[in-house]
């Protein structure tokens, strides 16, 4: 848990108060410390270094393939409200000598899903982590997802569905890899 701990615990504290509970009631007595722990846990984004993150899982191998990840998971809290947002992942991109270890991408998705973030930005941070880490010739970058600021509270839209896209390199100026891209990442799961 970071340094901060104890006055993240504080602030929760008074921040039941300010809604009108008794901190102290059974309840309640232990979730300022577990707050501050699942704040912790949710915002580690801020205390991960990209280097550091793929050190040792970028491959030499010649291939022009586009190499697509489908369906990665991502839960991360809205900068707007602190609530989180939920949805699917899907990156693809063509290497330039280098290939990234599988697993890479998915822990890169949750280093940028784990801050405080917008749906637009996530998804750019991904697409230009994967292009400048590898040189790829290009970067597909799409996110679905489920917001619940905009679920819970507001408008209260419950079927909603945020959609962004990044595509840079040859993503953006060949239609074609665009649309292979696309095409793969919409076709349906067969396992």
């Amino acid at each position: 848990m970071s340094g901060n701990s104890e006055r993240i615990q504080t602030l929760v504290r008074q921040l039941l108060v300010e809604l009108g509970e008794d901190p102290d009631r059974e309840g309640l007595a232990a979730t300022p410390r577990r707050v501050a722990a699942s704040l912790s846990y949710l915002t580690s984004g801020y205390h991960t270094d990209v280097q550091g993150l793929i050190n040792q899982a970028i491959f030499e191998q010649e291939t022009t393939s586009m190499v697509v990840v489908k369906d990665i998971e991502i839960y991360s809290l809205c900068e707007h409200h602190l609530l989180p947002f939920y949805g699917r992942c899907h990156i693809g991109y063509i290497p330039r000598g280098k290939v990234f270890g599988i697993s890479k991408l998915a822990r890169l998705v949750d280093l940028y899903a784990r801050r405080l973030q917008i749906q637009e930005r996530l998804t750019e941070q991904i697409a230009y982590a994967i292009k400048d880490s590898i040189n790829a010739d290009g970067v597909g970058v799409m996110i679905e997802a489920r917001h619940l600021c905009m679920m819970m509270r507001g408008v209260e839209k419950q079927n909603s569905l945020f959609v962004t896209s990044s595509v840079l390199g040859v993503f953006r100026s060949n239609p074609a890899t665009r649309e292979e891209f696309m095409s793969i990442i919409n076709k349906p799961r067969t396992l």
